[in-house]
């Protein structure tokens, strides 16, 4: 049986705003994500991170995974949506996973970095 596949989109973390999050660095945010990729590959899942920038080319990056294989679950991180100034880049981005995702496509949204594993585990098990 094959695994299930969940993308997680988010911005890079050296370009992430920091303003809203007091002691948070990109190291931190980058050793978090890495460890909740890692937790849900031990899960089961298969899982692939897109990381983009604030909007150069952060549309043409989400298209190309997105068109890469069908997932089963996609994984839109917080950073994307705060702080408000980033919903033109939040709103392009749904825009492109609503275009080039499966209908059965589950989305989720995480809080922070550390509960990515709890985001995708509301909408697919393994």
């Amino acid at each position: 049986m094959a695994k299930k596949s969940v993308l997680a989109i988010g911005i890079e973390p050296a370009l992430a705003d920091y303003t809203m999050l007091p002691g948070l660095t990109p190291e931190l945010i980058r050793n978090y994500l890495n460890v909740q990729m890692a937790q849900l590959r031990e899960l089961g899942y298969e899982v692939e991170s897109c990381l983009i920038d604030l909007g150069e080319t952060a549309g043409q990056v989400v298209t190309a995974a997105l068109q890469s294989k069908k997932f089963d679950c996609i994984v839109i991180g917080a950073g994307l949506r705060l702080p408000p100034l980033r919903l033109p880049l939040f709103e392009q981005v749904i825009n492109l996973v609503h275009t080039h995702a499966s209908p059965s496509t589950k989305i989720c949204f995480n809080t922070t970095p550390a509960d990515t594993v709890e985001a995708v585990q509301r909408w697919l098990r393994p």
